[in-house]
C-alpha cells in the first residue's frame, strides 16, 4: 500500500512539474561559458625566439611551425621574388641535395615546406630529432641552386600567362590594383619582365636579411612537454644568429571619393566577374573585430545571407555571390563579389549596392544576429579541434598584443553583441558611396549599362589602364579588313582559294593530337578531325546548314544558335563572307595584345551572337580572335603558301580545354580535290 501511494504521489508531482513548461517556447540558451583553452607554455631563447608549446597526446605527433614577423615588401622590379623563396629554401643544402633532402622526409613520413616567412615540418613523435635535423639544415644551409629558380621562373611565367586569361584571376589583380595602388606590396604586379629579373642573389639577401630569430615564432604541438620543448628548442635553434631587420612604412589607402567603375574588356566572357571593394582597417586588435565578423555573415558570408539569398535565390542572377572583410595587421578589403549572367550586369550590381546600402541604413534584425552568432560560434568551436590552433592563438596574442584572454572568452564577447553593435558597425564600415566597382566581361555588351555608377575606367589583364589610343575618323571596320586580305597576298588571290586541307600537330599532357582540317568552300562545307594515337576522337561537320558533332561514339546535332555561330569556321578566310552572310562589323577602337596595338573589330550575326577580331595596326595581319563560345585564338608565324600568308602557329586557349593548346601547321594546300569522304 505504501508502494502504491509513493507512486501516485510521484506521478502527481511529475505531472505538475510538466504542467509548468510551455513547450510552444524555446528554453532561453544558458550564457556563453569562458573556453577553457589548452594552456600554451611559452619561452624566450637568449637569442630572441620566441617559442610556443601545446601538449596534446591524443596522437604520437609532433609539429614545428617557425613564422618570421615582418613588414610587407615592395618588390618592384624583381615582383614574384617573395613566392619562391620557400621552394628555394627546400631547394637542397650544403649537406643534401633536394633529392635527397626530399628522400629523407618521405622515409620516415614526414613533411617540410618552406616560404618566405616561414617554416613547416612535422613527422612522428619517434623521428622528432631527425626531422629536426633536416628542418634546421633548410633554415641555416640553403644553397639556393640555380636550376631550382631556372625551373621556378619557367613555372612563374606559364602560370601569369594562364591567369591572363582566367576572368576569376583578372578580376582579383584589377581589385588589388585599384584598393591599393601598384606601388604598394599588396598592390603591386608580378609580369614576365619582374620574374626574369630575378636572381639566385636576390633570394640570397632576403634569406640573409629576413631569417633571423629575433623577428621569429615557434609553435611546437603534439606530443611533447615543455621540458622536452626547451631541450629541442635550445639543441636545434638557440645556435641561430640574431640580427637587425630592416622595418618598412607605406601611406595607408582610402576609400575612394565616390563610387569609381573599373572594367576590363574581355570578349570570350560568358559571364560578368563583378566585385565592389574598398580599403579599410580592421585587425584582430580592433575593438569592432568581432562586429564586422558577424556583420560580413549576415550580408554575404553564407548561403544564407543576403546577398546570397537576393542575387540567387530571388534574382537567379549567379550561383552564389558572397562578401568579406579581412583582417591584416596593416590595411585589408571589403569585398562584395559574385561570377552574374552576362545580360544581368547593371542590375545584379545594383542589387547589391542596395543590400549593403539597406544593411547601413537599416540595420540587422535579432534573427539574422541569433543565426549569425550560432554559426560563428559553431566555426569557432570547430576550430579548437586542431591543436595548432591553440598554437596560432599563442601567436595571435603575441603579434597583434591582444589581452591574455582574448580567446577564451571569444564565445562571451560574441553572445554579448547587441543589434545595436552591429547596426553601429555596419554604419562606420559599409561605403556604398565611396566603392571601386570592377568588373571583367564583354565590353561591348556591358559597358554602357555600367555608367550608370559612374564614369567607366577600363583597364587591361594586368590591371593597367588601357590607352586610349586616337584613331583617325577614315578607318572603318571594312577599311581594317580590306587591309587584311591585301596583307595575306590581295583580294584576287584571296578569293581564288575554295578548297584547302591542313593537318597540324599539338600536344596535350604530354599526349600527341592530329587534326585534319578540310575546307569546301563550293558546297560550303567544313571537317575537322582530332585524332589521338591513331583514332578520331572527335569529328565536327558542317554541311548542308547543319553541324554535328561526333565523339566517344555519339553523334549531336547542334541547335541552329550553335550552328550560327560555328559557321564561320567552315570558311578559310571567313573575312570575305562577312557581307555575304549578313554579319555586321563594327570598330571598337585600338586594344592591346600581348604588348601590339590592334584594331578591335566586332562581328555579330543575325542571331546576336558576336566574335571579336584583332588586327595589328603594324602589320594588318590578324593576331587575334575571341567569342564566348570559342574562347580566345592567337594566329603567329606567318608564311606564304602559294602567294598568301597563313598562320603556320595558332594558340588557342578556350573554355572546353582544361590549359592553352598550340598547334602547329605541318602540311597545307590550297585548292586541292575534296570528295564526300573527306566529311564522313
Amino acid at each position: 500500500m505504501k508502494k502504491i501511494f509513493i507512486y501516485i504521489l510521484t506521478v502527481f508531482i511529475v505531472q505538475a512539474g510538466f504542467a509548468q513548461v510551455d513547450r510552444s517556447k524555446y528554453p532561453d540558451p544558458s550564457p556563453a561559458r569562458e573556453i577553457k583553452l589548452g594552456n600554451a607554455d611559452s619561452f624566450v631563447l637568449p637569442n630572441g625566439l620566441k617559442v610556443f608549446v601545446v601538449e596534446n597526446r591524443k596522437l604520437p605527433r609532433v609539429a614545428f611551425s617557425l613564422v618570421l614577423e615582418r613588414d610587407p615588401i615592395l618588390e618592384g622590379e624583381k615582383a614574384g621574388m617573395l613566392g619562391m623563396v620557400g621552394e628555394m629554401l627546400t631547394g637542397g643544402t650544403t649537406n643534401r641535395t633536394k633529392d635527397q633532402l626530399d628522400e629523407e622526409v618521405d622515409f620516415i613520413g614526414a613533411s617540410l615546406s618552406a616560404s618566405s616567412t616561414s617554416v613547416f615540418a612535422s613527422s612522428l613523435k619517434k623521428h622528432q630529432e631527425t626531422i629536426l635535423q633536416l628542418m634546421t639544415d633548410v633554415l641555416y644551409n640553403p644553397v639556393f641552386p640555380q636550376e631550382e629558380l631556372d625551373k621556378l621562373k619557367k613555372q612563374a611565367v606559364s602560370g601569369l600567362a594562364a591567369s591572363k586569361d582566367d576572368p576569376n584571376a583578372i578580376s582579383s589583380r584589377l581589385a588589388s590594383a585599384m584598393n591599393f595602388g601598384k606601388n604598394h606590396p599588396y598592390g603591386e604586379m608580378q609580369s614576365e619582365a619582374s620574374i626574369n629579373n630575378i636572381s639566385v642573389e636576390d633570394i640570397k639577401g632576403y634569406y640573409q636579411t629576413y631569417f633571423k630569430p629575433n623577428i621569429a615564432y615557434l609553435a611546437i604541438v603534439g606530443d611533447i612537454t615543455k621540458a622536452e620543448a626547451q631541450a629541442l628548442a635550445n639543441k636545434y635553434f638557440a645556435s641561430w644568429k640574431r640580427g637587425d631587420v630592416p622595418t618598412k612604412t607605406f601611406p595607408l589607402p582610402q576609400a575612394p571619393s565616390q563610387n569609381k567603375v573599373a572594367l576590363v574588356d574581355r570578349s570570350a566572357s560568358v559571364q560578368s566577374v563583378v566585385n565592389i571593394t574598398y580599403p579599410m582597417e580592421m585587425s584582430l586588435s580592433h575593438p569592432d573585430y568581432l562586429a564586422t565578423r558577424v556583420l560580413n555573415y549576415i550580408l554575404g558570408g553564407g548561403s544564407s545571407s543576403r546577398l546570397f539569398m537576393n542575387l540567387r535565390e530571388d534574382k537567379g542572377y549567379t550561383y552564389g555571390a558572397y562578401s568579406s572583410i579581412g583582417s591584416d595587421k596593416l590595411v585589408t578589403t571589403f569585398r562584395a563579389s559574385a561570377s552574374v549572367k552576362q545580360t544581368a550586369t547593371d542590375s545584379a550590381i545594383n542589387e547589391m549596392i542596395y543590400e549593403i546600402r539597406n544593411l547601413r541604413d537599416n540595420g540587422v534584425t535579432a534573427k539574422e544576429l541569433e543565426d549569425a552568432k550560432a554559426n560563428l560560434s559553431g566555426s569557432f568551436g570547430r576550430s579548437l579541434e586542431s591543436p595548432s590552433t591553440i598554437a596560432n592563438f599563442a601567436i595571435n596574442m603575441e603579434r597583434y598584443n591582444l589581452p591574455a584572454d582574448f580567446y577564451a572568452t571569444y564565445l562571451q564577447r560574441l553572445n554579448a553583441l547587441t543589434v545595436e553593435d552591429i547596426n553601429a558597425s555596419a554604419k562606420k564600415f559599409l561605403k556604398p558611396d565611396n566603392m571601386y566597382i570592377t568588373v571583367v566581361g564583354n565590353g561591348s555588351v556591358i559597358q554602357e549599362s555600367l555608367m550608370a555608377f559612374g564614369e567607366v575606367q577600363r583597364f587591361t589583364n594586368m590591371a593597367d589602364e588601357e590607352r586610349q589610343i586616337a584613331i583617325s575618323s577614315d578607318i572603318t571596320a571594312a577599311g581594317v579588313i580590306s587591309r587584311y586580305i591585301n596583307s595575306i597576298g590581295g583580294e584576287d588571290k584571296v578569293k581564288a582559294i575554295k578548297t584547302s586541307k591542313l593537318d597540324a600537330v599539338a600536344e596535350i599532357q604530354g599526349m600527341k593530337l592530329n587534326m585534319l582540317y578540310v575546307y569546301d568552300e563550293n558546297q560550303e562545307a567544313f571537317s575537322n578531325k582530332i585524332m589521338m594515337m591513331g583514332n578520331v576522337a572527335s569529328n565536327t561537320v558542317i554541311k548542308n546548314g547543319k553541324a554535328t558533332i561526333t565523339a566517344m561514339g555519339q553523334k549531336q546535332e547542334l541547335t541552329d544558335e550553335q550552328y550560327e555561330s560555328l559557321k564561320m569556321s567552315m570558311f578559310i578566310f571567313p573575312e570575305l563572307h562577312f557581307e555575304d552572310l549578313g554579319y555586321s562589323v563594327e570598330l571598337d577602337g585600338v586594344k592591346d595584345v600581348d604588348g601590339k596595338n590592334a584594331y578591335k573589330v566586332v562581328i555579330s550575326n543575325p542571331t546576336g551572337s558576336t566574335q571579336a577580331y584583332y588586327y595589328s595596326v603594324d602589320s594588318g595581319l590578324k593576331i587575334k580572335s575571341e567569342s564566348a563560345e570559342a574562347g580566345e585564338t592567337f594566329y603567329n608565324d606567318y608564311q606564304d603558301v602559294d602567294g598568301v600568308l597563313y598562320p603556320m602557329s595558332m594558340l588557342v586557349k578556350s573554355p572546353a580545354i582544361p590549359m592553352p593548346l598550340e598547334s602547329k601547321v605541318e602540311k597545307i594546300k590550297f585548292n586541292v580535290e575534296i570528295s564526300e569522304e573527306d566529311f564522313r
